[in-house]
This record gives C-alpha cells, sequence and structure tokens, in this order.
C-alpha cells in the first residue's frame, strides 16, 4: 500500500512537470544579421543583439530561440519558409519578436541576392522573376510584409512585438542618422495599425549613440558601419529589454531575470 502511494505521488509529480514543461512559453526572435550574426568567432568578433537576449531572462520560465540570420529582408525570411517554420511551433501564449528592414532597400530582382521590398506600407506590388530563386514572384512592400508576420503570430494566440531596426553607424552633425522617415517609421506604423507592441529600438540605441559620441560608437563597428561587434550588441540587447520593461499590459517583462 505504501509503495503504491508512492508510485502513484511520483507519476503526480511527473505529470506536473510535464503539463508545465507544455505551459512554458517561448519567444522567438525573427531578423536579419544585426539579430543574428554567426558566433563571434570570425575575426571581427561581429554578433547580434539576438545572440544575448536569453541571458536577461529567468529560462526555467520562458524559453528563448534567435531565428534570426544573416543577409535576410522581411520579404526573403518568408520566402525561404523561415517563417514557416516558426509558425509551426508557434503557441498561444508565446511571443514574436520580429526586427528587419536593414536589408529591404536593395533591388528586387538582382541577380546577386534579390531580397528588396517596395518602400513604404502600402498594397503595392510588382510581379518580377527572381534569378535567385528562379520562380516569378509578386514583391510587396516592407509593410505587407510586416503585416503578415504579425497577422500571422495573432492568428496563433502569439504576441507579436515589432521593433524599428536598429541604427547604422552614420554621424551627422554629431547626432546618429536615425529611421524615422523609412523602415523605423513604418515598422511603426505597422505596429500601430494592427494594435500590437512597438519597440522603438532605433530611438533607444541613437540616444545611447548621441550621449557616447562617434568616437567612442565607432569602436563597436569593426568592420563597416551596419554590423556591430559583442559590445555594440551587448548595448543593443539591453535597449531591448528596456523597451520590454516599458510596455504596459505585456506580461512578457515579468520573465526577466531581477
Amino acid at each position: 500500500m505504501v509503495l503504491s502511494l508512492t508510485v502513484i505521488g511520483l507519476l503526480v509529480l511527473v505529470s506536473s512537470f510535464v503539463v508545465w514543461q507544455a505551459r512554458r512559453h517561448t519567444i522567438y526572435i525573427i531578423g536579419d544579421s544585426t539579430v543574428k550574426n554567426g558566433d563571434g568567432t570570425g575575426k571581427q568578433d561581429l554578433w547580434g543583439w539576438g545572440s544575448f537576449l536569453a541571458d536577461r531572462f529567468d529560462t526555467t520560465r520562458i524559453s528563448v530561440q534567435n531565428h534570426a540570420i544573416g543577409g535576410r529582408s522581411s520579404r526573403t525570411f518568408i520566402t525561404e519558409g523561415r517563417w514557416d517554420r516558426v509558425l509551426e511551433k508557434l503557441q498561444p501564449g508565446d511571443y514574436v519578436i520580429m526586427q528587419f528592414g536593414h536589408n529591404d532597400s536593395g533591388p528586387l530582382d538582382d541577380t546577386a541576392r534579390a531580397r528588396g521590398t517596395i518602400k513604404g506600407i502600402g498594397e503595392d506590388s510588382a510581379a518580377i522573376y527572381n534569378p535567385i530563386r528562379k520562380v516569378n514572384e509578386v514583391v510587396h512592400t516592407y509593410g505587407w510584409y510586416m503585416r503578415k508576420y504579425v497577422q500571422d503570430a495573432k492568428a496563433k494566440g502569439a504576441i507579436p512585438i515589432v521593433c524599428s531596426p536598429i541604427p547604422r553607424n552614420i554621424f551627422k552633425d554629431g547626432k546618429v542618422e536615425r529611421a524615422n522617415n523609412d523602415y523605423g517609421k513604418w515598422a511603426e506604423e505597422v505596429a500601430k495599425a494592427n494594435g500590437v507592441f512597438f519597440l522603438p529600438l532605433n530611438d533607444l540605441i541613437a540616444d545611447q549613440y548621441d550621449k557616447l559620441g562617434a568616437d567612442s560608437v565607432k569602436h563597436f563597428f569593426p568592420g563597416d558601419h551596419t554590423h556591430p561587434n559583442k559590445n555594440g550588441s551587448l548595448l543593443n540587447r539591453d535597449m531591448v529589454v528596456k523597451g520590454i520593461q516599458g510596455f504596459r499590459n505585456n506580461d512578457l517583462k515579468e520573465y526577466l531575470k531581477k
């Protein structure tokens, strides 16, 4: 009898653990090389902020998966099937943090990348032949693709968080160039129009860059004006966390380490 009760107790504990595991939500991160840029083993120590986000969360309570990959635009992350693979795993109550824009300004159908999107957030489209994928393709606006991420995530019961793209190391008259007239603005418009959270990452980081000054910020960019090293990506990560902490009616900040 005692043995039976012990076995039953163990089964209850195991069952409870399995249920807890099943209910543990996940943060899915999608984006480009400024979100995930290799593993830092290259000569220039290049990273992305998504590689360090899990360090700021209690991962015994919530999982963090960085699905970002270098070279992708809001368009090609979808056309390559990467978004579909995230959607297959997405569950109600999960979070999707998205940051695109750095690679969206390129040509629509060049033979090198064919990753560009039409500027803006409207319903404009263009029928092209994609020389990379060797297929006919209808290309949409940046806003159209961002809306798709948001609406697909919401349809799964997940919580989308749209980020404006991080600023590049381009200073003019002592201030870093911001994306308030293009991709940062369009990202915010998409988020607001769809009633989801917007994280003004471009402005949050740019404020820090302006305080540090061009001479200090240049040390974050050993190779070009777009891709930060580890120290730069840690600063960017901290600004993502600051944005999350500032959200109202969003439980994600409750999972941050104290």
